[in-house]
């Protein structure tokens, strides 16, 4: 895993373009990269908020805890994509959990120094206020969807999404996708139960619309995209 970053490598960043290198030399001269092993906790819900993040490598999942013992996963920060972004607000804690989903490399900016670069570039600040809305939009549709979808359609749509954000084309029609989760955290994010997620995914499998090993079941290969619904 990295241990170092450049300032070029983050100039080849979307997020970070609207930045003026003198800026980004900025974030990696008082920036830190920590490495989080799998399922080890990057921060707590109720935790003084004084950092923002960005994955170098793994992926993060955000989350919080109800009173009934359930967890509601939020979000999925992969390579390239920052969280704990929601700084802007008179919050001094957090409202969330972050947990590494695999083994993940990431940047901890100090938040004075990301408010005071969002402050003095516009651009920027546009940007993380869009991740800040898309993601908050993101949850107004999981909450439609759990109104108004069946839970397979919501496993469907949670397989469809992740193809077109993460996905890999393999030959002429496959697409590969490394989801990187469990049953559980699948039904976490559509809002079903884990026996609800395997029956699906066994469903679809039988069907040779989709593909995945008994030994590595965080992999599947959707054969036909457009059978899947």
């Amino acid at each position: 895993m990295r241990n170092t970053i450049t300032t070029e490598q983050l100039l080849d960043v979307d997020l970070f373009s609207p930045l003026t290198e003198l800026q980004i030399e900025e974030i990696v001269r008082k920036s830190s990269i920590s490495s989080f092993k799998k399922n080890r906790i990057i921060y707590e819900d109720g935790e003084e908020i004084k950092n923002v993040y960005f994955v170098l490598e793994g992926s993060v999942k955000l989350g919080t805890n109800a009173s009934n013992g359930k967890t509601l996963i939020k979000n999925i920060a992969y390579a390239n994509e920052i969280f704990g972004e929601n700084i802007f607000t008179s919050f001094v804690q957090r409202k969330e959990f972050a947990e590494a989903m695999r083994d993940a490399t990431v940047l901890i900016i100090p938040i004075n120094t990301f408010k005071q670069i969002a402050a003095s570039n516009h651009q920027f600040a546009q940007a993380i206020t869009r991740v800040i809305i898309e993601r908050l939009q993101n949850l107004e549709e999981r909450m439609q969807s759990f109104v108004f979808k069946k839970a397979k359609k919501r496993i469907i749509d949670f397989i469809r999404k992740t193809a077109s954000l993460k996905g890999i084309k393999i030959g002429l029609d496959e697409i590969l996708i490394h989801h990187g989760m469990s049953h559980k955290e699948i039904a976490f994010l559509t809002d079903t139960s884990r026996q609800t997620v395997a029956r699906v995914l066994g469903e679809l499998k039988r069907e040779n619309i989709i593909h995945f090993s008994a030994r590595k079941p965080s992999k599947i290969l959707i054969r036909d995209i457009v059978a899947l619904g």
